[in-house]
């Protein structure tokens, strides 16, 4: 279900064109500055790039299993390494984006832009927004996104989940 997000023509192959159709849609829908959206570009060109979506060739359906493997590994050894981590640079500008009046925090209705963004009913901001704010304070700190991000980029599927991802939608 996470390939086919991206592949947007359904030929089983991701390209790097279908995967900044997301990002140069996120700017038809904020107030974000051009410094920002370009920022999320680049981070979603480097987290695909390290997802193995190669520039020139994409990342073909049969190989997304054992690349999202690679990855994780990867993330892993680049924790223990204290490196960056390629999920905290995609889910930090998603974030900065998102944060529309600028107070550090995101709230359920800057959550429902995403969701629109990514052609998803925007009531299924509520489940995701529940899930993410796991201290309670009817905000989303930027840690608790890149929380979320993680669980969804490095656990394998589970259909419990599908409302919190929006596969159901």
């Amino acid at each position: 279900k996470r390939f086919d997000t991206f592949d947007l023509d359904t030929d089983g192959k991701m390209n790097m064109d279908e995967i900044m159709y997301w990002p140069d849609r996120m700017r038809q829908l904020v107030n974000a500055t051009d410094e920002q959206v370009e920022k999320m570009r680049e981070a979603v060109r480097v987290f695909f790039f390290n997802k193995g979506v190669d520039p020139v060739n994409g990342l073909k359906r049969e190989d997304w299993v054992e690349a999202n493997r690679v990855f994780a590994e990867a993330e892993r050894d680049r924790e223990r390494r204290g490196e960056p981590s390629m999920i905290a640079l995609l889910s930090n500008a998603y974030y900065d984006v998102l944060d529309d009046d600028g107070d550090g925090t995101v709230d359920v209705d800057e959550l429902k832009t995403m969701m629109k963004a990514f052609d998803v009913p925007q009531e299924a901001a509520y489940t995701f927004f529940e899930k993410a704010d796991t201290d309670k304070s009817g905000k989303l700190e930027r840690q608790e996104l890149v929380h979320l991000f993680r669980k969804f980029w490095m656990e394998p599927y589970d259909p419990q989940w599908d409302g919190v991802y929006a596969y159901k939608y």
